[in-house]
């Protein structure tokens, strides 16, 4: 009896580990949603990679953090920018379910901070309301384009 206890223990630890390896396995999947090629709601364009968000045609960021599992980045807004060059910036990012072509939102929650630690700190969007819940706007709608 104790044999087979010692059995079960091990194989419930073994498929305890497994999932913790699978869900690592599966975690840059994720990330990859929030990069490619991309048009807004709005009709803009853009540019992700893991370095670099570029709002076409003339606004970069340079990704300094990413956090997928809180969902948000931390960047440095480029010196050419048209404004707030040299700032910081904290964009929060939301996926959708069921609202395909639409893959995820985001909302720039701080676009003027000092430094990345200030943008970091600024937690302002509200991802349970989605159409209000950036600073009373919504999220921006992001579907894949190629």
């Amino acid at each position: 009896m104790i044999k087979f206890i010692s059995v079960i223990l091990l194989s419930l630890s073994t498929l305890t580990l497994s999932s913790s390896k699978s869900d690592c396995a599966t975690y840059p999947d994720k990330a990859s949603v929030f990069k490619g090629n991309f048009t807004d709601d709005y009709g803009i364009k853009y540019t992700i990679n893991d370095t670099l968000w570029v709002q076409h045609p003339r606004i970069q960021f340079h990704i300094i953090k990413w956090n997928y599992e809180e969902q948000y980045l931390i960047a440095r807004n480029d010196a050419k920018n048209p404004g707030e060059g040299g700032l910081y910036t904290r964009i929060d990012l939301m996926q959708f379910d069921n609202m395909q072509p639409w893959l995820w939102g985001y909302c720039l929650s701080v676009f003027d901070a000092t430094s990345d630690v200030a943008a970091e700190a600024v937690a302002i969007a509200d991802r349970k309301n989605p159409r209000k819940g950036c600073n009373g706007y919504p999220f921006s709608r992001m579907k894949r384009v190629e």
